[in-house]
């Protein structure tokens, strides 16, 4: 029973962890360039947070379950190989099945293979955990970056396009913000955003 009790609350520890404490952009600014890069509208953050997560799961499920057996020497290029693969997969599924999206973030999916919150929680956590923790520690903090990326579109495609997922959502009289659907934009909301997550979490240890 104490057991049962010791692993849910590490559970939940490893979860808000993810999600909030040490969250993957607010935290460490850790993948950045992609939420600057494909938070211009909605439907593009959505697809890159369901593939960063889809990455991160497949990679913590199978380097957790590898963990004794990879020597350390070669851990790096074991992580590079395993993250390439599911990245692969992710970016053969956009095209088959969602070829606008495809064509719209296609150059930034191959560059999930570096992103930082991939890598640096195979080395941080897989390595180091179980199964289970491991699957948590990757749904927290794929959850964390999607929500992150979503948030920042929501705010970029209604100022710059006045729609939400390609609906009009903005009166016909709108002037739309040029230059939120440019790079500035990008800069500006996201730099806001890492601003009160980081004032509340300060707030927080208070």
């Amino acid at each position: 029973m104490k057991s049962s009790t010791l692993s849910k609350g590490q559970s939940l520890k490893t979860f808000i962890n993810g999600v909030w404490r040490d969250h993957p952009i607010f935290s460490m600014i850790l993948g950045i360039c992609s939420a600057l890069a494909v938070s211009n509208k909605v439907e593009n953050a959505i697809a890159m947070g369901a593939g960063v997560t889809f990455v991160l799961l497949a990679t913590g499920l199978l380097i957790a379950m590898l963990r004794r057996l990879i020597p350390t020497r070669v851990r790096m290029i074991t992580y590079m190989i395993v993250i390439a693969t599911f990245v692969i997969v992710v970016d053969r599924v956009l095209k088959a099945l969602f070829p606008d999206i495809s064509q719209a973030i296609g150059p930034y999916v191959g560059l999930i293979i570096t992103n930082c919150i991939i890598m640096g929680r195979a080395e941080a956590f897989y390595i180091q955990n179980r199964i289970g923790q491991s699957l948590i520690d990757a749904l927290a903090n794929g959850f964390g970056y999607t929500y992150t990326l979503v948030s920042v579109a929501v705010v970029r495609e209604l100022l710059g396009f006045g729609t939400i997922l390609g609906f009009q959502v903005m009166p016909a009289g709108f002037t739309k913000w040029v230059v939120m659907a440019m790079a500035p934009g990008a800069f500006f909301v996201l730099a806001v955003f890492i601003w009160i997550g980081r004032s509340l979490a300060g707030m927080e240890e208070e």
